[in-house]
């Protein structure tokens, strides 16, 4: 038991033969699973290729010869993948089913040769070649990857126009710094220009003022000059017109005096004629008085029969009167007395 080597033999012992021959290639080995359920039960064809290789040692040929065998190895192999198959379907969901295949590789890698190396057999790569789904949900995800590939296209359309322009507002923005920054000095210039021309306008008008200032100086001193001489001309003035005003009231006091004098004189020689008038109205008056003593007795019937005589004027004015009144009561009898004694 042992390697035969290659090439040509010329002397081949009779007792000699060849039990197995055992290819170093590498070998592609498919294992289709059927009907394999996801989480949410739904039945998923999925198609598995792997590649292997024996050796790479006449120890590892001899072990897969005479501990496993291709037909053992067979049935092995596609147990073994179908069981690591449905596992790992039956964990994910039928949307996520089609994004594990390089982890369910890599994993399913790791498992295959830890449980086919002792029997002389490497595995040296494992690949989901596909996954079917039923036909209608099949067609319901490619529209739906559709879609989203439509909206992924539409979100890099949309950012591209967002990054178009933000870069449009941002040549704005730049474009808008750079006219604010050029108003700006422009600005900057126009104030200082004007702060010089501020300047030399309040030169010009400091001059201005000190010309106005000497010019009202000079005159207020005229003016004060001629004030002061207005003055003296008017204090002159004054006194004369003080002097004339003292003189002619001196005059018209004189002349009120003499007149004052003369009316007083006047006055006196009335007072003392009104005073011998009414000395003589005075004799007069005694005199009546003693010729009305004498005849007084005459004089008395003289005054009643002219009070008789006013009232029979006063009942003859009574009588006459159309608005005649009644008066009676004690008044009206006092009346009638007072008319007609006799009653």
């Amino acid at each position: 038991m042992g390697l035969l080597s290659p090439g040509l033999l010329l002397f081949w012992p009779g007792w000699n033969r060849i039990s197995h021959i055992v290819t170093r290639a590498t070998i592609t080995y498919n294992a289709p699973t059927r009907n394999c359920p996801t989480a949410d039960n739904v039945m998923v064809n999925v198609d598995l290729s792997l590649t292997f290789r024996i050796g790479p040692d006449i120890d590892a040929a001899q072990n897969f010869v005479y501990k496993l065998g291709a037909h053992r190895f067979d049935e092995l192999l596609s147990a073994t993948t179908e069981e690591s198959i449905r596992g790992l379907v039956y964990s994910v969901t039928h949307d996520t089913v089609n994004d594990l295949r390089e982890e369910f590789a890599v994993g399913m890698l790791s498992t295959l040769n830890s449980k086919f190396q002792p029997y002389g057999v490497q595995i040296t790569n494992v690949k989901i070649t596909d996954v079917k789904l039923p036909p209608d949900l099949q067609d319901r995800l490619e529209k739906t990857t559709a879609f989203k590939t439509k909206m992924s296209e539409q979100e890099k359309s949309h950012e591209n126009r967002v990054r178009v322009l933000e870069d449009e507002a941002t040549r704005t923005l730049e474009g808008v710094r750079r006219e604010n920054a050029r108003r700006l000095q422009e600005i900057v210039a126009q104030r200082k220009r004007y702060e010089i021309e501020r300047r030399e306008m309040e030169e010009a008008a400091r001059g201005e003022a000190r010309v106005q200032e000497v010019r009202a100086m000079g005159e207020a001193d005229v003016a004060l000059k001629k004030s002061l001489g207005l003055e003296a001309v008017e204090k002159v003035k004054a006194r004369q017109e003080a002097e004339a005003l003292m003189k002619k009231t001196h005059v018209l006091c004189q002349t009120m005096k003499i007149e004052a004098e003369q009316k007083v004189n006047v006055e006196i020689k009335n007072s003392e004629a009104e005073l011998a008038v009414a000395e003589s109205k005075a004799a007069a008056m005694i005199a009546r008085a003693e010729a009305e003593s004498d005849g007084a007795e005459a004089l008395k019937e003289k005054r009643r029969y002219e009070l008789e005589w006013e009232r029979l004027k006063v009942l003859e004015a009574i009588a006459s009167n159309q608005c005649r009144k009644f008066i009676t009561g004690e008044k009206g009898e006092s009346i009638l007395r007072e008319l007609i004694p006799d009653l």
